[in-house]
């Protein structure tokens, strides 16, 4: 029979472990750390003994029975005895491993309270158990390459809540306002009729003579403000107009997208639509592409570390305008108008930020007039237009994640829950277009919908 002893290294001593080996069986694996040694003792002397790859662990003699093993590379090689007579004492096979036992120390140290198990597999670290954040499964990782350079399996799986429900309002306020001032004199003598200043109606020499003939006329706005004067100087007739506009418009945009996402993974929305562009390839066969418009939105969620949640956010409101028309190839054509923003943000559960700011401001006057005749004191409004417009818009976009959870079905209500298709009797002599809905999930229906639905917030 042949006994093994097993002891650490003076400078990192550890319990000393006992492998025996009796005869006629094999011998058990001989375990050695990395950079670490173990001393081997035989009961029966060896006369010869050799490793098969002393580039993983590298041997010398202490004595006729005692053998110093030091690890040098993970992997796996035979450790051989033969005795003096030549004939075979045993066959050791030897597992260099990495240290894990610093390792585990470390770990202990860094990621205090974490359930992480390590296992040794061939030449590399094996990492299970449960990690209750994204970031201390990253730390865990980074060390264990410390000790194992490209050598780490993860089996480590996240614990908590890894679900983000991203909570967006957008709001954009448009507010327009325009106004204009013109005048045109217009005579009259003989055949001829003539226009100065004729930047109104007066260009238009029919409205002129309805004028002088004490008609009137009609123009494409009848919003627009008239007053007409006429009067005659011997064989000369005159007429003056004065015409004004004012006009103003606000524009209100909202949309409350509420959106689910797994931590990683990206999430969209989109409420709008899809524009048809035509597209000409070079075989000259036109197709059809849809260009999305509206309010889109592009998030991906990430739970680093207990509540706190990373956020890359693409957020961009957009509208066609048909200010802007092309003309091509038959088709008609409009412009976009879109305000884009993209951002990278680190947040707690329950917290928010506004992307605000987003103002434009377009300011535009014009004042035209006759040469000379313009300049004229009083008189000279009769020969100048003026025009004035200013356009202002604001968009601000606020988001605010929270940490859910599913939640049963059962719990809860849609918006068609609270209509009801009406009877012949509710449509025709009651005047319903709708009944009234029964049962339980009518009664929630009836209730105003100002909180949370769909998901469980932590």
């Amino acid at each position: 029979m042949l006994g093994l002893v097993l002891a650490s290294s003076v400078l990192s001593p550890v319990q000393a472990q006992t492998l025996r080996v009796l005869q006629g069986s094999e011998s058990a694996p001989l375990q050695v750390p990395m950079n670490r040694a173990v001393v081997v003792e035989s009961d029966t002397p060896f006369a010869e003994l050799s490793i098969a790859n002393p580039g993983i662990a590298d041997i010398s003699t202490l004595s006729d029975k005692s053998i110093y093993v030091l690890g040098k590379t993970p992997g796996r090689t035979t450790l051989t005895l033969l005795a003096a007579d030549g004939t075979l004492i045993s066959n050791v096979d030897v597992h260099v491993t990495p240290d894990i036992a610093e390792f585990k120390e470390r770990l202990q140290q860094i990621l205090p309270g974490e359930k992480i198990e390590v296992r040794t597999a061939n030449d590399g670290i094996v990492l299970s158990g449960t990690v209750s954040s994204t970031a201390k499964l990253d730390r865990a990782l980074d060390l264990a390459n410390r000790y194992a350079p490209e050598r780490v399996s993860n089996l480590m799986t996240v614990g908590g809540t890894q679900q983000v429900m991203l909570k967006v309002r957008f709001a954009e306020m448009q507010r327009s306002v325009s106004k204009n001032l013109s005048a045109s004199l217009g005579m009259a003598g003989g055949n001829s009729v003539g226009v100065i200043g004729g930047s109104g109606q007066f260009a238009n020499h029919n409205n002129l003579n309805s004028v002088l003939n004490g008609n009137t006329f009609t123009s494409g706005n009848e919003a627009e403000g008239r007053m007409t004067l006429g009067f005659s100087a011997g064989s000369l007739e005159f007429a003056v107009l004065l015409e004004a506009l004012e006009s103003k418009g606000v524009v209100r945009t909202l949309a409350e997208p509420n959106l689910t996402a797994l931590s990683g993974q990206e999430a969209k929305f989109l409420a709008g639509g899809e524009y048809p562009i035509p597209v000409s390839s070079t075989d000259g066969v036109v197709t059809i592409e849809y260009k999305p418009f509206g309010v889109e939105l592009n998030f991906t969620p990430v739970v680093v570390d207990g509540d706190i949640i990373n956020l890359t956010i693409n957020a961009s409101v957009s509208s066609i305008d048909t200010t802007v028309t092309l003309q091509n190839d038959g088709f008609s054509l409009n412009a976009f108008k879109r305000r884009e923003t993209s951002t990278t943000v680190e947040m707690r559960d329950g917290e928010s930020f506004a992307i605000a700011g987003l103002l434009q401001d377009d300011f535009r006057d014009l004042n035209g007039q006759v040469p000379w005749l313009g300049d004229i004191p009083v008189l000279g409004a009769l020969f100048r237009s003026a025009e004035y417009e200013r356009a202002q818009s604001e968009l601000v976009i606020i988001v605010t994640p929270h940490l859910v959870t599913p939640t049963r079905g059962e719990a809860l209500a849609l918006p068609t829950d609270r209509i009801k298709l009406p009877t012949e009797k509710d449509l025709f002599l009651f005047g319903n277009v709708a009944g009234r809905p029964k049962g339980a999930a009518g009664e929630v229906a009836r209730q105003d919908f100002t909180g949370s639905y769909g998901y469980v917030m932590e």
